[in-house]
């Protein structure tokens, strides 16, 4: 459907079909889009990095989301601040770097000075009854969960998210994100809008025919299979893996480490999901050996065996933590048909590369799974823009949690919007 044709876009969730794929403005309209942008990620939580982002006074990180850019900084007594990334003078961006380290904020075009607090310190050529306090940068809401950073752009936020803390907490807090230190960081750019990159992370439907890797450590049984169509070698299979869920499970929770599924992707405003799994092999890392790539574990863990905990928030990331390393992942739109992954390889702070871990080791799985999911996102869109394009059936086994995604976004749309916005 055209972006010309005059469509309300309430109508177009009112009748989108339980089970099914999205309609094809939703993945092609450049006026979704801009509800996208203003709507889900300028309303809700959106996670943007990690505290090691910005480890010492006066480290900043910038995020652009849409028109919006946001500057992450840690102030001098340690705590990490958000605001606009816009001098109160005449509008320019302050901060240009993804990532720098400053004294203070100074704007290069006229040199207002802002301190890491957001004060403004000092504007030349303003005359004596220039009030520095009403031209202060303008904040962002910013929370830390257990070191993972979110911003939310809106006014009021969603008041939610306190209960995501304290649901999720207890299963991130032994993995000590805040003593760890960001060794990769890689930006890719999937030829797809942001709701294929974040459905094709919700299944593992594709895993066994598109991520040798991955499926090494990676058992896809973890997210759902049809038992009736499997052979006898694969109930084998399946059967092993249940039972490895559960005793691995039972023992993880009787080391106080949290590992039983918790989901609540669509019946919340902020949604998320976690679980801890077994992890194939020697059962220690995601690594193509499915041993530890670091020696030096996290925090104050000691036994490398604790499986992979994966965590999900709504509406752009996912997150691997393993006794040795965390894999980190946002998702950021930046136009219909293009979509930002940025992925965050993380281990503890001490530990020396070349000495305690190899970084292709740590980071190989990963860098060939995101390139293969970003071929397969670019595949998908290049059919949503065909007119033989119409919805699909979800597996009932093993796509249940994107149509919880696909609920979750039109629900989190439709609060927001009246008949007046078309597509």
């Amino acid at each position: 459907m055209s972006d010309s044709v005059p469509v309300s876009l309430s109508a177009l969730i009112r009748r989108r079909k339980p089970g099914y794929s999205l309609e094809a403005p939703f993945y092609t309209s450049s006026k979704i889009f801009e509800r996208d942008l203003e709507i889900i990620f300028g309303r809700h939580w959106i996670y943007v990095g990690v505290e090691p982002d910005v480890p010492e006074p006066g480290d900043c990180m910038v995020v652009d989301i849409g028109r919006i850019s946001v500057v992450v900084v840690r102030d001098d007594s340690m705590a990490i601040r958000a605001y606009h990334n816009v001098c109160r003078h005449r509008g320019a961006r302050l901060v240009h770097e993804p990532k720098t380290t400053v004294g203070n904020l100074v704007c290069r075009y006229h040199q207002w000075t802002y301190g890491l607090d957001g004060n403004l310190m000092f504007a030349e050529h303003m005359g004596k009854g220039f009030d520095t306090s009403c031209h202060n940068l303008k904040p962002v809401h910013l929370r830390s969960l257990e070191g993972l950073l979110f911003i939310c752009l809106a006014d009021e936020p969603p008041s939610d998210f306190d209960g995501m803390a304290a649901a999720l907490g207890p299963y991130i807090a032994p993995h000590d994100v805040r003593n760890t230190k960001v060794v990769k960081e890689v930006d890719l750019i999937e030829p797809g809008n942001w709701k294929l990159t974040m459905e094709n992370n919700r299944e593992c439907y594709h895993c066994g025919g598109n991520h040798p890797e991955l499926t090494i450590p990676l058992f896809a049984y973890g997210f759902g299979y049809a038992p009736e169509e499997m052979d006898e070698v694969q109930r084998e299979q399946a059967g092993r893996y249940a039972c490895m869920v559960r005793d691995y499970s039972a023992a993880w929770e009787a080391m106080g480490l949290p590992s039983r599924e918790i989901e609540h992707l669509d019946d919340r405003i902020t949604g998320f999901r976690a679980q801890r799994l077994p992890i194939d092999g020697e059962g220690e890392s995601q690594t193509m050996d499915t041993k530890v790539a670091c020696r030096k574990l996290l925090g104050h863990l000691t036994n490398p065996k604790l499986g992979g905990l994966t965590v999900w928030t709504q509406p752009n990331s996912w997150h691997h933590f393993m006794s040795d390393h965390i894999v980190t992942f946002s998702v950021i739109p930046l136009s219909p048909e293009k979509t930002l992954l940025r992925t965050k390889w993380l281990v503890h702070k001490d530990a020396v590369e070349g000495v305690d871990y190899d970084l292709e080791r740590l980071t190989e799985v990963w860098i060939a799974t995101n390139a293969q999911d970003s071929e397969l996102v670019g595949y998908t869109q290049e059919g949503v823009r065909s007119p033989a394009y119409e919805p699909g059936p979800y597996s009932p086994y093993t796509e249940m949690l994107v149509e919880k995604f696909c609920n979750w976004y039109l629900a989190r749309l439709a609060a927001h919007l009246d008949d007046r916005h078309a597509v």
